[in-house]
């Protein structure tokens, strides 16, 4: 029982990683209707944050201040400074190294590890199968047209975001064991949501109620605040708990495939030869890089230092 337990969570962080590749088309969807991106962002997490509401709201705060701020650094990571560096960053430098750079999360994970725990295993299944993947994900991403485009600035802050993401995974690990996974979730969309209000001071709203009352970004809006935020990221964050940060993060090689497959079903883009054998090569070196040792105990919430602080393939995931 506990086995077939251990490989239910396999499928489900493969399902969420599924809905987050899916969410680049239905955040292009709507900037081409007129949002932008913070305003997509701070409306999808509105929606999430309403709905966790509902079924968690007894305990407010954390145990301590110190608990309190680890939460908001969480919030920050893994939402509004993800979101922000990311979309910041397609504005600045070719969609392509962001997408490279972002979706090489799971690399950088493994890589970070070492700063977290003990005897961190990186044994030769895990770097072999990490660099299989990222040899894919360069396939899909980068689909056969390769031009080396450097812009230092843009592509700082895709490195800024994929950072930010896998300090997240460690920074929820470490809260796991303390505190309910609906709690943790209802502090991560709050703190985002207040963080990202000052990049309105740049970019102000502009977007007003009968543009989201269309039919078409009203659904959008509600499967990114609803199924892509609210629902996956309380599951996220308890599937970082059973499975450990960087197996879990394992799966998010397999972003951009999810995409490509959604963009052929949705925005009628062509899959090349190129683009499978991306997509082969990431799913063999994500089973690679799972035959790897499980992670060792974590060190201690409080020996993590605050020096550390950071900081879903132009994806736009969770």
């Amino acid at each position: 029982m506990k086995t077939l337990t251990h490989y239910l969570f396999h499928i489900v962080a493969l399902c969420i990683v599924a809905i987050w590749g899916t969410t680049f088309i239905s955040t292009k969807l709507l900037i081409v209707h007129g949002l932008s991106p913070e305003e997509i962002f701070i409306l999808r997490f509105t929606i999430a944050y309403a709905g966790i509401c509902i079924v968690s709201h007894r305990k407010w705060f954390a145990h301590s201040w110190r608990d309190e701020l680890w939460l908001a650094l969480a919030g920050i990571t893994g939402g509004s400074l993800y979101f922000w560096a990311e979309n910041t960053a397609l504005g600045i430098t070719q969609a392509t190294n962001v997408a490279f750079i972002v979706c090489s999360t799971p690399l950088f994970t493994a890589l970070l590890s070492r700063l977290f725990y003990r005897n961190e295993p990186t044994g030769r299944y895990l770097l072999l199968g990490s660099l299989v993947a990222v040899t894919g994900m360069a396939l899909v991403v980068y689909n056969g047209s390769f031009v080396l485009q450097l812009s230092p600035l843009g592509d700082a802050l895709s490195l800024c975001a994929s950072l930010a993401w896998a300090f997240y995974g460690f920074i929820i690990r470490r809260l796991s064991n303390r505190y309910d996974t609906l709690f943790i979730t209802r502090k991560i969309f709050f703190y985002g949501l207040i963080t990202i209000l000052p990049a309105f001071a740049l970019h102000p709203w502009k977007v007003n109620l009968s543009v989201l009352m269309q039919p078409l970004v009203l659904g959008n809006l509600l499967f990114l605040g609803v199924l892509a935020s609210l629902v996956c990221y309380a599951v996220w964050n308890l599937v970082l708990k059973k499975l450990g940060t960087v197996r879990a993060s394992n799966y998010l090689y397999l972003n951009p495939l999810f995409t490509l497959l959604g963009a052929t079903l949705w925005l009628n883009d062509r899959i090349t030869p190129m683009a499978l054998l991306g997509s082969a090569a990431i799913l063999f070196g994500v089973w690679l890089a799972g035959r790897g040792k499980k992670a060792s105990k974590p060190l201690p919430l409080q020996s993590v230092k605050t020096s550390n602080e950071p900081s879903k393939n132009g994806l736009i995931s969770d």
